[in-house]
C-alpha cells in the first residue's frame, strides 16, 4: 500500500528506494498468501546445523514439512494481532508443504524476559526446525536462543532486538523496525512541531525495544534542539488503562512545562489521551505514539494527535515465516540483515491510507 510521505524526511527515516520495495513486498506477500491453502500435517526437523540451510533443505527433500515456532505477545494484545495475521497468512504456504506453524506467548508482561526465555526452550522441546523471537530482554533470553542454536535450530529475532541481537546469539538475521530510529523520527518530529519538553511514558521498562523507543525520542528531539524524559511505570500497568491515565496525569500537573507525550503502544495512547483532557492540557499537549490503532488514526485525522510512528507489523509476522520456511525448504535468502519493515510515520497527510490498512486487518 503507497502511504504519502510527509514533506521533509526526518531523520532516521529509511530512503524512498526502500520505502517502494518495501511496498512492492508488502504486494507481493499479499499475492502469495491469497493463493495458497491446506490443511496442516505434523511437521518434522533433522536438527541439523547446516550452514545456507542446504542440509536442512535436502533433509526436508527440497518440500520443506518444516515445524515452525512464532514467539510473541499476549493473545489480547492488539499489536500482536497484526503480527499474527502476517504470521497466519504465511503460514498457509508453509501448511501447503506439510510443515506446520505454531504460535506461542506469555499469558502477561509482568515477567517478560524470564518468561521469554521459557517459551524459546518450550518450542525447542518439541523439536522444530526454526524459532522466530523477539528479542525483549537480551539478560534473560541470550542464553535460551543460543542453546537452541547450538541444537541445530534455526532462530530468526523479529520485532525487538535488532541486527545486534541477531549478530550476538548466532540468528539468521534480524527482522522488523529499528525501534531506536523510530523514536529519533518521532522525537524530531515533536521538536519540528514545536514541542521542548516530551515525556516518554514507558510501561514495560527494561525492556530492550522500549528503551531503544524512549532513546531515539530522546535524542531526536535533541538534534531539533528540544528535551525529552522518561516516565517509567510498574509493568503490572500494561493494560491497565487508569493506572496509567492517572500516572501520565499526575506527571503533567507536576511539570507544566511537559507540551508533548508519546506512548511506547496503542494502549497507553489512548490513556494518554484521557490523561491530557484531564489535565486540561489539550490545547497544549502534543500527543504521539509507537504502532497504530483505530484510536490513534481517528484522533490523528481529527487533528487531536500529531503523528504514530508505524513498524508494519503485519510484514514482520509474515516475513519472518515465510523467510524462515524458504530458508529452510532452499536455502533462499534474502541478503538484506536486518529486513526493516519501518519506521514510518503516519501523520494527517497520510492518515487516510493506513485506515484503510486497519479495516483490512494488516495494520
Amino acid at each position: 500500500m503507497e502511504r504519502t510521505q510527509t514533506r521533509r524526511r526526518l531523520p532516521g527515516r529509511l530512503p524512498r528506494r526502500v520505502l517502494t520495495a518495501v511496498g512492492l513486498l508488502a504486494a507481493t506477500a499479499t499475492t502469495l498468501a491469497g493463493c495458497s491453502s491446506g490443511a496442516a500435517k505434523s511437521g518434522s526437523s533433522d536438527g541439523t546445523a547446516a550452514s545456507g540451510g542446504s542440509a536442512t533443505a535436502a533433509a526436508n527433500g527440497g518440500g520443506g514439512k518444516n515445524s515452525i515456532y512464532v514467539i510473541g505477545g499476549k493473545a489480547d494484545d492488539p499489536f500482536w494481532s497484526a503480527i499474527k495475521r502476517g504470521g497466519e497468512d504465511a503460514a498457509k504456504l508453509v501448511k501447503a508443504s506439510g510443515g506446520k506453524v505454531t504460535f506461542l506467548g506469555p499469558q502477561n508482561y509482568d515477567n517478560l524476559g524470564p518468561d521469554a526465555a521459557k517459551l524459546t526452550l518450550t518450542a525447542l522441546s518439541q523439536n522444530p526446525s526454526a524459532i522466530l523471537v523477539p528479542d525483549w530482554v537480551p539478560e534473560n533470553q541470550d542464553a535460551a536462543i543460543k542453546q537452541a542454536i547450538a541444537k541445530g535450530v534455526k532462530v530468526f529475532v523479529y520485532n525487538s532486538g535488532g541486527v545486534a541481537a541477531a549478530k550476538r546469539t548466532g540468528a539468521v538475521k534480524y527482522i522488523g523496525s529499528d525501534d531506536y530510529e523510530a523514536g529519533k523520527a518521532g522525537g524530531a518530529k515533536f521538536a519540528e512541531e514545536g514541542a521542548k519538553n516530551i515525556l516518554c511514558v514507558n510501561t514495560v521498562p527494561g525492556s530492550a525495544n522500549q528503551e531503544a523507543r524512549c532513546k531515539g525520542i530522546k535524542d531526536g528531539a535533541k538534534s531539533e534542539g528540544s528535551s525529552s524524559k522518561q516516565l517509567p511505570l510498574p509493568s503490572s500497568n500494561f493494560g491497565n488503562p487508569s493506572a496509567v491515565t492517572q500516572a501520565i496525569k499526575g506527571a503533567l500537573l507536576k511539570d507544566s512545562s511537559i507540551d508533548a507525550v508519546v506512548t511506547i503502544g496503542v494502549q497507553d495512547a489512548d490513556s494518554a489521551a484521557a490523561a491530557i483532557d484531564q489535565a486540561n492540557a489539550a490545547g497544549k499537549v502534543k500527543l504521539g505514539t509507537f504502532d497504530l490503532s483505530q484510536s490513534q488514526l481517528d484522533r490523528i485525522k481529527a487533528g487531536k494527535q500529531l503523528f504514530a510512528i508505524d513498524q508494519q507489523p503485519y510484514l514482520q509476522g509474515f516475513y519472518a515465516v515465510s523467510i524462515a520456511n524458504q530458508y529452510l525448504s532452499y536455502g533462499v535468502l534474502p541478503p538484506q540483515n536486518p529486513l526493516l519493515t519501518g519506521p514510518l510515520l503516519v501523520v494527517k497527510d497520510n492518515v487516510d491510507a493506513a485506515i484503510a490498512g486497519t479495516k483490512a486487518g494488516v495494520r
